[in-house]
């Protein structure tokens, strides 16, 4: 017997504890009245009663639940033969088919069909211990129980199919170190891959396996293979009306571990080449390709950027995106009549940024009473001093069912007690020309909301005015997203029943501040013309394993229908009605259909890290399977010799059985104490 943590048994000098309070008995008696104490002499009273050890059943109990748990933090062990252990380990068989597993060997195989012809061997070999086969890409997936009937483990093998995911062996670990909690037989941990490099976790810590899983790696190949990818594309999601400006796209060409070549980047648009390219990649290097124009039709277009690589790996030789060319959508600004500077702004900002994304309507807010707000992607309400309660009323409602609403209060608004529709409290009015620096600057923001983090923070702006809202506490409380420098909230957005209202607390023009004159200001009106439309694209490109939201807040309720690269509907009539996101399991491209019409297609790719076809060294897999400086070679054939070349001890670990006798030991002394609590009640 030995221990996995001797050091704990330095606890064994604490057992004369339970001793010592045993002996600290005190004696107790009746006191009995003296006239005077003056001739008592002060001795020290001799008593061997005082000095016996009572109740020595309660004191064994403490002295075993003490002990015990000494030899459980020590945690013991007995070196039991390998082979009488054959039945009680699990022989868990991990086949890598992440995308790197799709590249050719020099066999003509791939590689996931050498892992799968290797675990095979290894199943054959496994004796009278129980198997289970686990699939492996970014994500452990099981695919049998533990059993020990070879014939379902060997079809659980053979029916594991490429994917399209990343491995991560960190994602491993993790899923290995749950499972040594719930097993607690030996694991034999067989590991089918190609051992790429990109594979490993940021930290090797995180790779750590429990101690009671042996690790046996089998690569399908030990060099890196050159590989040339693309691996990147820079194109818009949308592309607005007949007009349009000509958008481009760029692709990026990674060469890994390849020497420098001339490839042919072809553009293709619904199955169609548009354009044709050469660029030279360089040795081990990377180079950029541009497209100038890229032409699609109204609706969807599905479009790739393929090389003609030559290698052994096609996979990674394209990559996908989703183009949706539709007319552009109506904005509704309202100011007051004779103020022209606002719509001058954000009219010039929108067709700047946005593409002619938006058409952009003005009117005065005498006219405003004639438009219907729904017939609006959003709506801006620039510096109106008097809104007219019918048009109050009507923009209140088209908000709660789902609008959106940009107000920027200037300086018409600081006559009201109320901001109207957002409801915040104006507690005062922030003139800063009379500060020393007669302007105030912008303090703090929130970097995650996209029209600030796109402006960078508004750098520079100056504000010469501003209103001071309160915006409220608790649930009806508005989101602070800038505040000023002296603290005044400046952009808010608030909740109101489906929709959303942005307050900006200055204005839209260049009297309240300098904003317009700043290259922030363009990305600000963008972002948020965007966010309030509802435009951004749930589609356009995304990488495998990312999860794509279904509905936005507009949709809550609406049924959703979705198709994947295969033509299948991955999600069943109940999810379609709840599920608010979906993850994105394979490469291609996925349909979304609402039941109020609205349709997306989203192009999904895998991480360009599996690309990269460079190996783990032989080292790194040998400190992680705990062999030290023993080679992976050597490590594996021990562990397939199975302990042929003479008898192998394996420790197996009673910590469990102990800590039962702890559990059992203290519910003995907790009942035994109590019963003689009552007897030395008595004896008091």
């Amino acid at each position: 017997m030995g221990f996995f943590s001797p050091w704990f048994l330095a606890g064994l000098a604490g057992v004369a504890l339970p001793l010592y309070l045993h002996l600290l008995k005190r004696q107790t008696t009746t006191p009995k009245p003296v006239s005077s104490l003056m001739f008592y002499e002060t001795r020290i009273q001799s008593s061997t009663r005082h000095r016996r050890l009572n109740y020595l059943l309660l004191l064994a109990l403490r002295l075993l639940v003490l002990l015990a748990l000494i030899f459980a933090f020590a945690n013991p062990f007995i070196s039991r033969d390998a082979a009488a252990l054959a039945s009680d380990r699990l022989v868990l068989l991990v086949v890598d088919n992440s995308l790197s597993m799709r590249a050719a060997t020099a066999g003509g195989n791939t590689r996931l069909d050498d892992a799968k012809t290797e675990a095979l061997k290894v199943l054959s070999g496994k004796g009278a211990a129980r198997g289970q086969v686990a699939a492996f890409g970014s994500q452990l997936h099981l695919m049998t129980q533990p059993v020990q009937d070879e014939a379902a483990l060997r079809a659980a093998v053979q029916s594991i199919e490429p994917g399209d995911g990343h491995g991560n062996f960190g994602e491993l670990a993790r899923a290995m170190r749950a499972m040594g909690e719930a097993v607690h037989t030996p694991i034999e941990l067989h590991v089918f891959s190609d051992m790429q490099r990109s594979q490993l976790a940021g930290n090797f810590a995180d790779m750590a396996l429990p101690g009671n899983v042996t690790l046996v790696t089998h690569a399908v190949t030990t060099k890196a293979q050159p590989n040339w990818a693309v691996e990147s594309v820079d194109a818009p999601g949308q592309v607005w009306g007949k007009d349009a400006k000509p958008v481009h796209v760029q692709a990026v060409i990674a060469g890994y571990g390849t020497p420098a070549a001339q490839r042919t980047v072809s553009l293709v648009v619904n199955g169609k080449t548009t354009a044709t390219k050469s660029v030279a990649v360089p040795a081990n290097g990377k180079a950029t390709v541009e497209f100038p124009s890229l032409e699609v039709p109204y609706g969807f277009s599905r479009c790739e950027v393929k090389i003609d690589a030559g290698d052994a790996f096609a996979a990674d030789d394209l990559r996908r995106f989703a183009v949706q060319r539709t007319d552009p959508q109506k904005a509704l600004l309202i100011h007051n009549f004779g103020e022209s500077r606002s719509q001058l702004y954000v009219g010039a900002a929108l067709g700047a940024a946005a593409q002619s994304a938006f058409i952009l309507e003005s009117i005065g807010v005498n006219e405003a009473a004639d438009r219907k707000p729904a017939n609006y992607a959003f709506i801006v309400l620039s510096d109106v001093n008097n809104v007219p309660a019918l048009l109050e009323h009507s923009l209140t409602e088209y908000v709660k069912g789902g609008g959106s609403l940009l107000i920027a209060a200037g300086t018409s608004a600081g006559g009201r007690t109320q901001i109207p529709i957002f409801g915040g409290r104006v507690i005062e009015t922030r003139d800063y020309n009379r500060v020393p620096d007669h302007y105030m600057a912008v303090g703090s923001s929130d970097s995650s909301y996209a029209a600030v983090a796109k402006a960078e923070g508004w750098p520079g702006v100056k504000f010469f005015y501003a209103l001071n809202v309160d915006p409220g506490t608790g649930a009806e409380a508005a989101r602070v997203i800038v505040r000023l420098g002296d603290q005044t909230p400046l952009l808010m957005e608030k909740r109101i029943g489906e929709g959303r209202v942005v307050l900006f607390a200055s204005g839209l023009d260049n009297l309240t501040n300098d904003f317009p004159l700043h290259p922030a200001f363009v990305p600000f009106i963008e972002q948020t013309a965007r966010y309030l439309a509802g435009s951004e694209r749930q589609g356009g490109a995304r990488p495998v394993d990312a999860f794509l939201e279904l509905r936005n807040a507009k949709e809550k309720g609406q049924g959703v229908e979705v198709t994947d690269p295969q033509g299948k509907r991955p999600l069943t009539l109940a999810e379609a009605a709840k599920a608010q996101s979906l993850q994105l399991t394979e490469a291609g491209y996925y349909q979304l259909r609402l039941a109020n019409g609205r349709q997306d297609e989203v192009a999904v790719n895998p991480d360009p890290k599996e690309s990269n076809l460079d190996v783990i060294p032989e080292d790194a897999l040998a400190l992680w399977q705990g062999k030290g400086g023993q080679t992976t070679q050597e490590a594996g054939a021990g562990a397939a010799a199975g302990g042929k070349s003479g008898p192998q001890k394996v420790p197996q670990s009673f910590w469990w059985y102990v800590m039962l006798l702890v559990l059992a030991s203290g519910v003995a002394e907790s009942v035994l104490a109590s019963r003689y609590l009552g007897t030395m009640r008595d004896e008091g």
